[in-house]
């Protein structure tokens, strides 16, 4: 992302078909605290703005409580995905695994 000028995703791995960008902040940090560091490594929460029209065509998914709220773009739509992002993706926390786990 720091390549694009903070202004696209990168493309997908193989075994992530999915791209799934949260609604919510309080999903996103727990995602990042809770998910990303269980192996050691860092988790980031980005915000950033897409294109109303644009994200209409994906219906939000519900994956699990309320504030669990995320978009499911497929995979080879990431580069159509990023040409829609308004602005720059930014920042707003960073997590680290807990090294005495």
């Amino acid at each position: 992302m720091e390549a694009s000028g903070w202004r696209e995703f990168p493309a997908r791995l193989p075994e992530q078909p999915i791209f799934y960008p949260v609604l919510e902040e309080v999903y996103a940090v727990q995602i990042a605290r809770d998910w990303n560091t269980r192996d050691g490594g860092i988790g980031y929460v980005l915000r950033f703005q897409v294109e109303s029209d644009y994200l209409a065509q994906f219906p939000v998914q519900i994956a699990g409580s309320r504030v669990h709220r995320e978009y499911w773009i497929p995979a080879e739509e990431v580069g159509e995905f990023n040409r829609h992002i308004v602005g720059l993706i930014e920042v707003v926390g960073e997590f680290r695994a807990d090294p005495a786990k």
